[in-house]
C-alpha cells in the first residue's frame, strides 16, 4: 500500500482534487498560476545569490570543498523544485508556508566564513556526498513529485520509501552535518538547530494529519521509522 507524499517525500495532508463537471481536474486559477510563477522566480533568485556568495568564499579558500558541495546540496533541494509538477492542490496555510520556507531557505542565514573545523574537510565532504547520493535516490523514487510546499502529488511506496517514511530529510540531515562539522560556530549551530526543529515539526504535523487514514496506518506499520532507523 502506498502513501501520499509531499515535496520531501513525506506524507501530505489528505486532499481531494477539484474535478470539473466531466470528471477531469479543474484548470488552475489565474491567481494560483501567478503565485506559482512568483514562488519559483523567488526560489531561483535566492538560490542564485546564495550560490554566488558561496563560490566567492570558495575562491578565497579553494581547499574548502564543503562550500561547493553545499551549493550542490541546495541546488538539489531548491533547484529541482523549479521543474516540479504543479499539483492540483497544495497547503498554502500560513503555518505550512512558514515551516516550508524556513526549512528550505535556512541556508541564506548560514555563515559561509570559516569557523571551527571539528573534522577535516575530507570527512565533512564525504558526509555531504553521502547525503547528496541519498537525496538523489529519494528524489529518483519521487520522480517529479516534489516541490517546496506540502501537496498531493501522487502515491509513492517504492525505492527509498520502503526503508523509512521520510528519506529526503535523512539526506538533508547527513549533508548538513557534513558542512556544520567543518564550519562550526554559534550562528551555524543556531541556524541548523532551527532548521532541524522545523523539519521535525513538519514531519509530526503531517503524520498527525494522516493518522486517521487507514492506508497510511498500514504503511506506518510496515515502515516503522520516520528518518533514522531505531532512533526516530
Amino acid at each position: 500500500m502506498g502513501t501520499i507524499i509531499d515535496q520531501e517525500g513525506t506524507p501530505a495532508a489528505q486532499q481531494e482534487p477539484c474535478l470539473s463537471e466531466v470528471g477531469a481536474p479543474a484548470s488552475p486559477r489565474v491567481g494560483d498560476v501567478l503565485l506559482e510563477v512568483m514562488s519559483r522566480v523567488c526560489a531561483a533568485l535566492m538560490l542564485s545569490i546564495f550560490s554566488y556568495m558561496a563560490i566567492l568564499h570558495w575562491r578565497a579558500d579553494p581547499g574548502r570543498i564543503t562550500l561547493l558541495l553545499l551549493v550542490v546540496t541546495e541546488c538539489f533541494t531548491v533547484g529541482l523544485s523549479l521543474f516540479a509538477r504543479v499539483p492540483v492542490r497544495r497547503d498554502w496555510s500560513p503555518f505550512a508556508w512558514f515551516c516550508s520556507m524556513g526549512a528550505t531557505y535556512y541556508f541564506l542565514a548560514v555563515q559561509l566564513a570559516p569557523g571551527v573545523r571539528l573534522v577535516p574537510e575530507s570527512v565533512g565532504g564525504a558526509l555531504q556526498v553521502a547525503g547528496i547520493c541519498w537525496q538523489i535516490f529519494a528524489k529518483a523514487s519521487l520522480r517529479r513529485s516534489f516541490g517546496l510546499l506540502p501537496a498531493n502529488r501522487g502515491v509513492i511506496s517504492t525505492g527509498a520509501y520502503r526503508f523509512i517514511r521520510h528519506p529526503m530529510y535523512l539526506g538533508y540531515f547527513i549533508a548538513d552535518m557534513g558542512f556544520l562539522l567543518t564550519t562550526f560556530g554559534l550562528q551555524n549551530v543556531l541556524v541548523y538547530g532551527f532548521q532541524f526543529a522545523l523539519q521535525g515539526v513538519r514531519i509530526m504535523r503531517e503524520e498527525q494529519l494522516l493518522s486517521s487514514d487507514e492506508s497510511y496506518r498500514r504503511y506506518k506499520g510496515k515502515v516503522r521509522f520516520r528518518i533514522i532507523p531505531r532512533v526516530f
